[in-house]
């Protein structure tokens, strides 16, 4: 059962039918837009029987009533999903911290959530390959659950990812085409390839990962007894993950499973916050930055896919974003690794804002991927 109505886009508000965003080889509106699924929230409810479904352990494939797939006994799984929600009073400034720890994802990051759902959608359009840009962990993770699916994989990677990320994705047998330049470059080679080979599917920050990716804020709600936290922080880089967050909140509130959207408070690095620059400056569009420069590779995403809906989700919540520097990031992963939470740079940049600022109540930072991925400042 597939209960999508529609796809809207974040930029003109037109509202697409879902066949005339799945013909697309780049699913987005003709403004240039990124759009988000839509759905009919009233069947939702009645399939879910609401005691069940809330008692029933967390797992990624829980939510399928909130994804775009269309026979269940063909998703793609790894055993994506279920991932830890921790508690150490020793990092809790004020109030309540937990930190949702997405590096025990089968490649180590949040990534693995989308790549489930995008690889479950390009054997349903029967492609035979995927392509896409990545700036390290999306290409690793996309590697695998293409491999592990039997597709073959193309990844175009910028020329800021490291050895390790690209190790990992050769592991997994893709093929990866260095760029000269930044993750947008990269995105426009991956688009155009696919635009020219047809039996390829793209794969990246595009509706069927940010679908894929809802899970996780669903997690959150579920492991919490199903009551809202205070506040989210969450890296922004291409703005996948952050709108995704809030949309999963958003969603179990339109069903009535619970009644509130924590605050949504977003963080990117000095060298690259073309979202933050758009919140601090009360902007509707959002500025590129190009070339961006920062140790944080894995959102170094200077003109980002979803930058207006992480803006939306910024402000629709009542939350804020927030600058920090590269060394501020390294100082929260150090902090984390000392009490036992390993992650690599972009995956302390929530931790690193949390510190920042002065945050009350019970709030949840996102730890994005893990610490063997991005050694970078560690001897």
């Amino acid at each position: 059962m597939v209960y999508v109505t529609g796809f809207r886009c974040f930029r003109c508000g037109r509202l697409h039918k879902p066949y005339e965003i799945e013909r697309l080889p780049i699913p987005r509106c003709e403004c240039g837009s990124a759009v988000d699924a839509e759905y009919d929230y009233k069947s939702i409810k009645k399939v879910i029987l609401r005691d069940e479904f809330m008692r029933t352990p967390a797992t990624h494939w829980k939510y399928w009533a909130f994804m775009p797939v269309k026979d269940l006994s063909k998703c793609i799984s790894m055993g994506e999903g279920s991932t830890p929600l921790l508690e150490n009073k020793r990092l809790s400034k004020t109030g309540r911290l937990l930190i949702k720890y997405e590096a025990v994802n089968p490649t180590g990051s949040f990534k693995d959530r989308g790549s489930a759902l995008e690889i479950t959608k390009a054997l349903e359009f029967k492609k035979k390959k995927v392509a896409l840009a990545s700036t390290g962990n999306m290409g690793a993770s996309m590697a695998a659950y293409a491999a592990f699916a039997g597709l073959k994989c193309k990844v175009f990677i910028p020329d800021i990812v490291g050895k390790e990320k690209i190790m990992q994705i050769k592991a997994y047998g893709a093929e990866t085409i260095l760029v000269a330049g930044d993750y947008s470059v990269a995105m426009r080679r991956a688009e155009e390839f696919v635009m020219s080979n047809n039996d390829s599917f793209l794969t990246g920050d595009y509706p069927w990962r940010s679908e894929g990716t809802k899970t996780v804020g669903f997690e959150i709600a579920d492991q919490l007894y199903w009551h809202v936290p205070d506040y989210i922080v969450v890296p922004v880089g291409n703005g996948t993950l952050i709108w995704s967050i809030y949309e999963a909140f958003h969603e179990l509130a339109l069903v009535g499973i619970t009644d509130k959207i924590p605050r949504i408070i977003g963080v990117q690095v000095e060298n690259c916050a073309p979202v933050a620059d758009a919140w601090e400056n009360n902007l509707k569009e959002i500025i590129p930055v190009k070339n961006p420069k920062t140790i944080a590779t894995a959102i170094a995403c200077g003109d980002p896919i979803d930058g207006l809906a992480a803006l939306r989700a910024i402000r629709d919540s009542g939350g804020f974003a927030i600058k920090i520097t590269d060394n501020e990031a390294l100082l929260a992963r150090n902090l984390l690794s000392c009490n036992g939470i390993f992650v690599e740079p972009s995956g302390a940049v929530a931790y690193a804002g949390y510190i920042k600022n002065k945050l009350e109540g019970t709030g949840v930072c996102i730890a994005t991927g893990h610490g063997l991925k991005d050694m970078y400042g560690l001897e």
